[in-house]
């Protein structure tokens, strides 16, 4: 199959990276460090073993790439609007674009725009950060699960997961709403509260204070899944998703980055999306609502 990475960030870069170390067919889109990559291929440094891509397929319009039967989009939220120009040059009748992003809500957006394009979820479960050009650093970490929203070829869905697993990425396919919902089970307290409070995942799970604070956001994030009908989660997911965060290295998740970088904030999608979703089905996410007002003022004081 024939892969096309949108957004060639931590995320596309390490995911993408990986694929095309494994000789997978990947073509990259690039735009600050285009020029970087093209003289000096992309380096991806990882705890799982380093590589190097000396020339990989790399492209600063998606109008000179092929059509791909796989497209990974990963952009920040905040610039889904460009997917109305970049995805249709690559994209043909069976294309299957998979939306490797954070928040709730992304994929029924997207297909109001592509009412025929074939759509999964990606949840990447890594830590990894690209902070120069041409370089990933993989800290952590790195699983994915997959969620079909809406492509009827299960084949192609499951090839996917076979070529990842290939590439020695561990990847699931699982419910698409048990798959978004519990990956912002992590990404609503740790997002916000690194950026609200200035800090790292790690100090925010030494001090008692606010340990006690991530775990009742995440149990917050739980009863608004189960609000929604969203099987399988259970409380004491919670406590896994603690436990696996203070094994990491110290770590600032990509809100804290893209604030650190003065870069908009994905606050609709991870915050503003999932609290409506909830209180829809009868459920009010009090702290959460609370950070996302801390969220949109900072953001307002920042831009």
């Amino acid at each position: 199959m024939r892969y096309g990475i949108i957004g060639t960030g931590a995320i596309g870069g390490y995911y993408g990276g990986k694929l095309a170390h494994a000789s997978k067919d990947v073509h990259f889109l690039l735009h600050r460090d285009y020029d970087y990559v093209a003289q000096n291929g992309l380096q991806i440094n990882s705890c799982a073993g380093s590589f190097h891509l000396d020339a990989p397929n790399i492209y600063n319009t998606s109008r000179q790439m092929p059509q791909c039967d796989v497209v990974l989009v990963c952009l920040k939220s905040v610039n889904n609007h460009y997917l109305k120009e970049l995805l249709p040059p690559i994209l043909h009748d069976n294309t299957l674009v998979i939306l490797i992003q954070n928040g709730i809500g992304l994929e029924s957006d997207i297909q109001q725009c592509f009412p025929q394009l074939s759509l999964a979820a990606g949840l990447a479960f890594i830590c990894s950060a690209k902070t120069e050009p041409g370089v990933v650093n993989h800290q952590s970490y790195g699983s994915i699960n997959i969620g079909n929203y809406s492509c009827h070829d299960h084949t192609l869905v499951n090839g996917v997961i076979n070529d990842f697993k290939e590439a020695g990425i561990e990847a699931n396919l699982m419910d698409y709403n048990e798959a978004r919902w519990k990956k912002a089970v992590w990404n609503m307290p740790f997002n916000g509260l690194t950026v609200a409070l200035n800090t790292r995942t790690d100090l925010l799970l030494k001090n008692p204070a606010t340990l006690e604070l991530v775990r009742d956001m995440m149990i917050e994030v739980i009863e608004g899944a189960h609000a929604c009908g969203v099987q399988n989660i259970e409380t004491t997911f919670a406590d896994k998703m603690i436990e696996n965060t203070i094994k990491m290295p110290s770590y600032s998740p990509s809100m804290k980055l893209d604030f650190d970088f003065h870069r908009p904030m994905e606050i609709h999608y991870i915050y503003t999306r999932p609290i409506e979703e909830a209180a829809k089905s009868g459920y009010i996410m009090k702290k959460l609502k609370m950070l996302e007002a801390e969220l949109l003022y900072i953001e307002s004081k920042e831009y």
